[in-house]
């Protein structure tokens, strides 16, 4: 009889743990995702297969095309301490560095997470990633080679072409993507980007 009862509370356990095993997928991230920071969390939360069963193939086509974009946003950015002259420009190098690089990382992880390639970092022709927006190898060595005043509006000419590009991803994503942390860092993205390209504008004097 002992054993008998043993036997029962060990499937008992095991059903229970089943069942709360089924409870945590069918939950895991939802809480994580409703701003940049809860990326990580939600990544940590969810394992592998409830990972899998909330994302599709816009997200997966999001995160692969933001990650090269956002890199190379922050290639850009990187130039302007040393070559800029304008302290808003400074500025707001330093603001998009500050949100691209997290995001990167989000992206990145949530990719890992699906099983899916991350993006190579090092391309040589930045175009050739296919998404919105992007440099070119030549646009990129041309605004390398700028400095003070011309590097401004070289910087903020090709930062507004490039953060359309980034809006315009953003939007699909928000159309057509199922994980809700991926959705979330679109509507940031739309939100922040579309602000600093009227910002840019202004200080193009186009607006």
């Amino acid at each position: 009889m002992t054993g008998k009862r043993s036997l029962f509370r060990r499937a008992a356990a095991v059903v229970s743990a089943g069942a709360a095993a089924v409870v945590l997928a069918a939950c895991g991230g939802g809480d994580g995702a409703a701003g940049h920071d809860g990326h990580t969390a939600a990544s940590a939360q969810a394992p592998a297969p409830a990972g899998q069963g909330q994302h599709n193939a816009a997200d997966a086509a999001f995160a692969k095309g933001m990650i090269p974009h956002h890199r190379q946003a922050v290639e850009m950015a990187d130039l302007a301490p040393s070559r800029a002259r304008s302290a808003e420009v400074k500025k707001l190098a330093e603001d998009i560095r500050k949100a691209q690089d997290p995001e990167i990382k989000a992206l990145s992880g949530w990719l890992t997470s699906w099983g899916e390639q991350v993006p190579a970092e090092g391309a040589t022709d930045h175009s050739a990633h296919g998404t919105a927006g992007m440099m070119t190898a030549e646009q990129m060595a041309k605004l390398k080679s700028a400095s003070g005043t011309a590097f401004d509006t070289a910087f903020m000419e090709l930062m507004v072409e490039h953060h359309e590009g980034a809006v315009a991803m953003a939007k699909t994503e928000q159309a057509q993507g199922a994980f809700p942390g991926a959705k979330a860092m679109a509507e940031a993205i739309v939100t922040s980007q579309s602000a600093e390209i009227a910002q840019m504008n202004k200080l193009l004097g186009r607006s």
